[in-house]
């Protein structure tokens, strides 16, 4: 059974940082492809990150801007997500997912989801 379980949401003002963990288990997480979306209310769920089994192969939605980077420690079975100069419009309900192959593409399962509060 997979399980996703991030942690490290919060509430912050704007311009601060915040690094999101995932840690994953139930299978073997290197041979998987690894990402974060998120959810705002009324609001879409959105593509934020995706990283491939290796770690060599990263995609980024475009608000990111260079503000995001997403990494992973297979030895650890675990993937993060640290967001510098946060701004009020990242708020929003992160979640972690992994993918159905090693390259990033579609995911089918899902974390419980960590909330970020970025305040003005």
């Amino acid at each position: 059974q997979v399980q996703l379980v991030e942690s490290g949401g919060g509430l912050v003002q704007a311009g601060d940082s915040l690094r999101l963990s995932c840690a994953a288990s139930g299978r073997t997480f290197s041979a998987y492809a690894m990402a974060w979306f998120r959810q705002s209310p009324g609001k879409e769920r959105e593509f934020v990150a995706a990283i491939s089994g290796g770690g060599a192969i990263t995609n980024y939605a475009g608000f990111v801007q260079g503000r995001f980077t997403i990494s992973r420690d297979n030895a650890k079975d675990t993937v993060y997500l640290q967001m510098n100069s946060l701004k009020p419009e990242d708020t929003a309900v992160y979640y972690c997912a992994t993918g159905r192959t090693r390259l990033p593409g579609a995911y089918d399962y899902w974390g419980q989801g960590t909330q970020v509060t970025v305040s003005s």
